[in-house]
């Protein structure tokens, strides 16, 4: 069964480029001109991706809204903002409401293609995990990839898809710092630079909701990330 992506996009010329676009490529698709259409659309099934414009009509605002809406129905659905928008607020705006991605709409269609397979092949692997990386445990930090958990001293920590990789992949090399395009290719991740650092201030604020003393993910300015190793 093919992969059903939706383009929630109000401008009916570009959501219908997209749409044929994707079709093209053998997925099932669909468009929706604003929040009110792809909600019903979405009430019996979700779609397995779903890419969204911020500026939906007579709504601003009304693309965080959807993701907001969609990250309270599934926390695994992968969401790409796909925008005109491009301040750094709007970026970190979208991320903080659960996105996996935001793209600007000058991105080119190939490189908005391996973005969408790149979220795809973390879902398949999620789905067929490796024996040896499905259980991860980290001193209080649990991880279980086929169901994709994670337990911080027990508690649930809701990470969403890409959120969930980046953990994946720090915590199982601890000490070894991982550069962003490491962490890229590691989780199969195609996103830009700057994108990564806000997933990982993200990442860290949901750690510490769970427990304000967290603080196991260290910066290592001009190298990247690493997850503190415990004591010996």
């Amino acid at each position: 069964m093919s992969r059903k992506i939706a383009i929630v996009e109000d401008d009916a010329a570009i959501r219908e480029n997209y749409v044929s676009a994707f079709t093209r490529y053998g997925y099932e698709c669909e468009g929706f001109p604003d929040r009110a259409s792809a909600l019903a659309g979405f009430l019996n099934r979700l779609p397995d991706l779903v890419i969204i414009d911020i500026g939906l009509g007579s709504e601003p605002e009304g693309g965080f809204e959807l993701c907001r809406e969609l990250r309270g129905r599934s926390r695994s659905l992968p969401i790409i903002f796909l925008t005109a928008r491009d301040s750094d607020l709007d970026v970190i705006s979208g991320l903080r409401l659960g996105a996996d991605d935001y793209l600007t709409k000058d991105i080119s269609l190939q490189h908005l293609l391996a973005r969408v397979v790149a979220l795809f092949r973390r879902i398949e692997a999620l789905r067929s995990p490796d024996p040896e990386s499905s259980q991860v445990v980290q001193g209080d930090l649990k991880l279980a990839l086929e169901r994709m958990a994670a337990l911080w001293k027990d508690t649930p920590v809701p990470l969403t898809v890409t959120e969930f990789w980046m953990v994946h992949t720090l915590a199982r090399f601890p000490g070894h710092v991982k550069s962003r395009d490491q962490l890229m290719d590691d989780a199969n991740v195609v996103v830009d630079a700057s994108t990564i650092t806000s997933h990982i201030k993200r990442i860290r604020k949901k750690f510490v909701a769970v427990d304000p003393s967290f603080d196991w993910i260290d910066t290592v300015h001009g190298a990247g990330y690493r997850w503190r190793a415990g004591p010996e």
